[in-house]
């Protein structure tokens, strides 16, 4: 009829909920981070907080078997956001389809390394990870600088290893010492001679 039924006009600022939800909401996230569904967006020395997200599909007005849509939205650092992350998966294959399982561990992955490119520095006041029997723990990576090649072995029993250079004593390796990493992953070292490594 080209009438206007309601004209609403904006509101410049509205505080939708207060600054005491605000803070139990993302507080809840980071829960859901550290100890629930969305435990592989965890970032070591970050307060990541999130939602996992898991949607059926539709196709003409029934639901298909087996085609879902799996999300997951991560904040952080949680009490003081500087950076929001989104990753959708439209179906994926061979692997579970949720949320948590798929789109977690690239929102982890963006986090680990984008936030200290924003630099957001590193804290102690996370919430402390909680483990289940399938997840892969956290190990401190240690201080292989200086060491010989044959001085390496019992120090990377949970860990892989990845040398390049020429001689027998590590002069560089990353990740630093110190860095949290799950079990399994790599370590890359760069070897020198021992006369190289002093200059």
């Amino acid at each position: 009829t080209k009438q206007t039924v309601k004209k609403q006009t904006p509101i410049a600022k509205r505080k939708v909920i207060s600054e005491e939800t605000s803070k139990q909401i993302r507080y809840a996230l980071e829960s859901v981070v550290a100890q629930g569904t969305g435990r592989n967006a965890f970032v070591d020395g970050y307060r990541v907080g999130g939602k996992t997200g898991t949607a059926q599909k539709v196709k003409d007005g029934k639901y298909l078997k087996n085609n879902h849509i799996v999300s997951f939205i991560g904040t952080a650092p949680s009490d003081d956001p500087s950076l929001v992350v989104y990753v959708a998966v439209d179906n994926p294959k061979g692997t579970i389809q949720f949320g948590g399982t798929v789109a977690a561990p690239i929102v982890g992955n963006i986090m680990r390394d984008s936030l200290p490119q924003l630099g957001v520095e590193k804290r102690k006041d996370q919430i402390e990870r909680e483990y289940q029997w399938l997840d892969k723990k956290l190990i401190e990576v240690p201080n292989l600088i200086g060491l010989s090649v044959t001085e390496l072995e019992p120090l990377l029993i949970n860990l892989r290893l990845k040398a390049s250079g020429e001689g027998d004593v590590v002069v560089q390796q990353s990740p630093k010492p110190g860095e949290k990493v799950k079990e399994g992953s790599t370590v890359r070292i760069y070897l020198d001679s021992e006369d190289g490594a002093s200059d």
